[in-house]
């Protein structure tokens, strides 16, 4: 891609990657502190402002990277974590669940909106409408990556959370356990096994099957939802 292209593609998905991660945490943040913890709330981070959630490598290098290395394909990242002390939720088990459905539910509500949006595109005049247009299919594609991938059952992703408040208390230690190891899995997963894949002239993108499929069905699904298909 030259550099008009790279600029180009950046300004349609910065601002949908850029709310999508930052408000996913704010959005555990306020329900933690409503839950009854305030460690977020003490350290400034129940806020839907942006910028208080940036993390300089998740939000903005991670991104950058990806756009570049995938030819103007993908683009995901992640926010600064909100430090949550599950000890001082009012009902620990309960509220830690409902601390982790917050962020992939704003995600699908963002979604929502943004397709929703997509009725205002014929408002639009000019070259502008085209960037409008592709910024609303970012905004709803980043937010449902965002969600699915989140809701994965292994922590420290929010699915393992819930998983591990949902699990008899036996299983529940066990899987709480894998936390150490659950982004190194995730890694692999991510990069490792499609590589070992491509060398031996198998697929084996395991993330699509996991999150791009499931993603997708959301897709098609919210944009029926909003009289678009």
């Amino acid at each position: 891609m030259d550099i008009s292209t790279i600029a180009y593609t950046v300004s349609v998905w910065a601002i949908p990657v850029l709310l999508a991660v930052t408000l996913h945490e704010a959005a555990h943040g306020w329900a933690a502190w409503r839950l009854g913890d305030d460690t977020a709330y003490r350290l400034g981070r129940v806020t839907f402002n942006p910028f208080r959630h940036i993390d300089p490598f998740g939000t903005l290098l991670l991104p950058i990277m990806l756009l570049l290395a995938s030819g103007g394909r993908m683009m995901f990242g992640f926010a600064k974590p909100v430090p949550v002390n599950f000890r001082g939720l009012r009902r620990p088990r309960r509220d830690m669940v409902l601390v982790a459905i917050a962020g992939p539910a704003i995600n699908l509500a963002l979604a929502v909106v943004a397709a929703a949006l997509f009725h205002t595109v014929p408002l639009v005049s000019g070259a502008l409408r085209e960037w409008y247009g592709l910024s609303l299919q970012a905004a709803v594609w980043v937010n449902l990556l965002l969600a699915v991938f989140n809701m994965l059952p292994l922590p420290p992703l929010d699915g393992g959370r819930v998983a591990v408040g949902l699990l008899p208390w036996r299983l529940a230690v066990r899987l709480a356990r894998l936390e150490r190891a659950g982004i190194p899995i995730i890694l692999a997963v991510v990069f490792i096994v499609p590589w070992i894949g491509d060398a031996v002239g198998m697929d084996l993108n395991v993330f699509w099957w996991l999150v791009g499929m499931p993603t997708s069905f959301l897709e098609g699904a919210i944009f029926r939802l909003v009289g678009l298909q």
